[in-house]
């Protein structure tokens, strides 16, 4: 029934999903065999169904049906048309479905920016990736970067999940450095504590809200609050007695102040260019700062994988969350 995988996948194709996504939901117990059979191609597309969030009904009738199809809240849109914000909040809520059912439940309470600050400086001398990660995760908000996206441009920079009073944060876009995705977590921690979904079950931004210029109201909010977070004020002062500096003497500024400031060396450097507007300057910088390229998500998803209980998903689930986890790496 080669045929009939075949008419399968473009149908999904045409409904905006990519071919990685398509490859990550597809099970592992397909076989040759079991598309010989009614029965086989019915399970087929209810499994595919409940990966991506479609309604399984339809796709026995090979029409792609979203489940989530116009409830999230988009940040930052611009020419993404219905089918591909359907598909991508349909692929996020599927995911952030499953991290949640092995997440164990956790408080609901909303805390604010300088509680969480001061609770991470208590046992670190300033907040950074790692410490993030431990406070979502001890909170019970479960966070994983994508490795698989559904379409074929990545076109999302982060997306959180709300199910039940509970939240899971997707993290899209990859940084060689864990600074710039340590302020989009904080940022999309924001969203939560802020209430932002209260009357929507995601929130997508599309953009790097550290760049995004569009005056949304909740995307300032998230954005005082990441750097509240990060560095202790909404509007961080950051001063330098050198008028001009290049990537390297921007990183050893950062890393003789951090102390002073209590902030993270690579956002101390993000804080400080973005300020003057020399975004690539810092940029640049954190490979002096970092010494060596640290792609955020391999710590992201380190952890997760230890975080997770993924005896509560069953095989089938948990091996598609994993594909989603790590992509091509495997």
């Amino acid at each position: 029934m080669a045929g009939d995988d075949d008419n399968l996948i473009e149908r999904l194709r045409k409904a905006g999903f990519s071919r990685a996504a398509i490859r990550a939901a597809w099970p592992s117990w397909w076989t040759e065999e079991a598309g010989e059979t009614p029965s086989g191609r019915a399970e087929l597309r209810f499994a595919l169904a409940r990966r991506l969030g479609l309604e399984p009904k339809p796709l026995l009738g090979e029409r792609v049906e979203f489940v989530w199809n116009d409830e999230a809240r988009f940040k930052h849109l611009s020419t993404h048309d219905d089918a591909q914000k359907a598909a991508l909040t349909s692929f996020g809520m599927s995911v952030g479905r499953l991290l949640l059912r092995a997440t164990p439940a956790g408080p609901t309470d909303r805390i604010a920016a300088e509680a969480l600050r001061d609770a991470i400086m208590a046992g670190s001398p300033f907040v950074d990736l790692g410490s993030l990660l431990g406070t979502c995760w001890a909170l019970r908000i479960p966070v994983i970067h994508l490795r698989v996206f559904p379409l074929e441009a990545k076109s999302m920079h982060a997306m959180v999940v709300g199910v039940d009073g509970r939240f899971a944060i997707l993290l899209g876009r990859d940084a060689a450095y864990p600074a710039p995705v340590a302020f989009t977590l904080a940022h999309e921690l924001g969203h939560v504590m802020l209430g932002h979904l209260a009357d929507a079950p995601a929130l997508i931004d599309l953009e790097d809200p550290a760049l995004a210029r569009d005056g949304d109201e909740q995307e300032e909010e998230a954005d005082r609050f990441a750097l509240t977070l990060l560095t202790g004020s909404p509007e961080p002062d950051i001063q330098t007695d050198i008028d001009h500096f290049n990537a390297p003497t921007l990183a050893a500024a950062v890393l003789r102040a951090s102390g002073e400031y209590g902030v993270e060396p690579g956002t101390l450097a993000l804080c400080l260019a973005h300020g003057r507007g020399l975004w690539p300057v810092a940029m640049s910088a954190l490979g002096f700062i970092y010494g060596e390229r640290k792609p955020a998500w391999r710590e992201v998803n380190g952890i997760a994988d230890g975080e997770l209980d993924w005896d509560a998903l069953g095989d089938e689930a948990a091996h598609y969350l994993r594909n989603v986890m790590i992509g091509d790496n495997a």
